[in-house]
């Protein structure tokens, strides 16, 4: 699967499809039928939309605290018929307008599409246009806040343009994220539904991608991201749907047998990210997206390693869910009914600190990236990296008990750090690095203690 990157353990899985996955034959089937009903103009009896926008339920509400996407009304021309559809299509299209011929060139093709149609625009037009699209990034931005702290907190250290950006892709993935988990108590056959839902999602996605479409509010953001960075490519955003499909009890993947198994759906779902990201952060001279690529993915992997090592006890408890390599844990000696009785023992501390080791080694990677970044790109990626890594110190810290206890770093912890990720960002931090980077491992040395590790835990002897 995938490519080796640089000789080492990162792989790029972009595009890689099991045809014989069961969620892959069930999300294709599901596509097939919305498909056909595209083409007999009955979607609505298969789509299970609302009046709420796709991906947005209640969980997104309550924690945002007010309902999402309802502020077209106030931008309407009401006085000549207009609706709320009328004018997000119309803002649609006043963005695609501004696109060169190579950003949607299948727009180019589709009546109405593109500035092909020669459609003008009225100052009050483009006004309202302007004003919703502002609107439209600004609950974006609320969105990511809420959802993703660390993350929100890194793109608060990036120009304007860029950070709202970010904020487009991130809603994007978070609306994804939601089509797939969200409870669905009132449908018939609520996994049917989620794939409808998904396939609807996707072919979404494309036609966004392939000719500028947009279907409701929230799109504006994500159409004038791709608008600005024409080079966004489609392909994370397709590996991310297949990540989600992963984890989706019966269809997906149960349990991970190897870190090969799960190295695939960390790209998926946290990888991407990075890649998704790239175009809008940009490369420093000499560096081009494809040398910078490999340390993106090892960020991603990085991430949801830490992820996965943080919520070992929730993800046991809540969902029955076991994301650890199944070899890891026989080499170490722990087993699966340990983490459900929340046994934490000396098997399972070292377990941890095998898989924190692996988890570093891919920070390490990401590292070496950020040099690789245009300069006003770096500090929010050191700072992401500075605080998500700090989540690992806390597992230590907290005795490598993450069955009962859930490693947090706070608000004020991560504020304290900008200056030290700042500072790291500059090359004289290169000749005079800060006290705790002193004597930092090297890649090599990161693997080696991996190894150690094993080796330690065969011959019995205490680590």
């Amino acid at each position: 699967l995938g490519v080796s990157l640089d000789g080492g353990p990162v792989i790029d899985f972009a595009s890689v499809k099991d045809s014989t996955s069961r969620a892959e034959l069930a999300l294709a089937a599901a596509r097939k039928k919305y498909e056909s009903a595209i083409d007999n103009g009955t979607t609505n009896d298969i789509s299970s939309s609302g009046e709420r926008l796709m991906g947005i339920n209640d969980e997104v509400v309550a924690e945002v605290g007010y309902e999402i996407g309802l502020f077209v009304d106030e931008y309407v021309d009401a006085a000549s018929g207009e609706t709320a559809d009328q004018l997000v299509q119309k803002c649609g299209r006043y963005i695609r307008s501004k696109a060169g011929m190579d950003t949607f060139p299948q727009s180019w093709n589709t009546p109405g599409g593109g500035s092909a149609a020669g459609e003008t625009f009225t100052e009050d037009e483009i006004s309202r246009c302007d004003a919703l699209l502002a609107r439209a990034y600004d609950e974006s931005g609320i969105v990511t806040a809420a959802f993703a702290k660390t993350f929100y907190l890194g793109t608060q250290v990036l120009p304007e343009p860029a950070m709202r950006a970010i904020w487009a892709v991130y809603v994007w993935c978070r609306r994804t994220d939601e089509i797939v988990d969200a409870p669905r108590p009132n449908a018939k056959d609520p996994d049917a539904e989620m794939l409808t839902d998904l396939s609807e999602w996707e072919i979404r996605t494309e036609r966004l991608f392939d000719r500028g479409d947009v279907v409701d509010v929230l799109d504006l953001p994500l159409l004038d991201c791709k608008v600005k960075y024409p080079a966004l490519p489609i392909t994370p955003f397709s590996d991310m749907i297949r990540g989600m499909l992963m984890d989706i009890p019966g269809l997906g993947t149960e349990r991970y047998d190897t870190w090969d198994e799960l190295h695939l759906y960390c790209y998926r779902v946290a990888g991407t990210v990075g890649l998704m990201s790239m175009p809008v952060f940009g490369c420093a001279p000499g560096y081009t997206d494809e040398i910078a690529k490999e340390p993106a993915l090892s960020l991603g992997v990085a991430f949801q390693i830490t992820n996965i090592l943080r919520d070992v006890g929730e993800d046991a408890a809540q969902r029955q869910r076991v994301y650890l390599p199944q070899r890891d844990m026989e080499k170490f000696g722990v087993t699966e009914q340990q983490l459900f009785d929340q046994k934490v023992d000396e098997n399972y501390i070292n377990l941890m600190k095998f898989e924190i080791a692996r988890a570093r080694m891919y920070y390490t990677r990401a590292l070496r990236g950020v040099p690789m970044l245009k300069a006003e790109s770096r500090l929010p990626v050191q700072l992401s990296l500075d605080a998500y890594g700090k989540i690992l110190t806390k597992i230590e810290e907290n005795g490598y008990d993450t069955l009962t206890t859930r490693a947090y770093v706070g608000k004020w912890e991560k504020m304290f750090g900008i200056p030290a990720s700042w500072y790291r960002t500059q090359d004289i931090s290169n000749i005079l690095p800060l006290p705790e980077d002193w004597g930092k491992p090297s890649l090599d040395e990161y693997e080696k203690e991996l190894q150690e590790i094993v080796e330690k835990q065969w011959n019995g002897q205490p680590n």
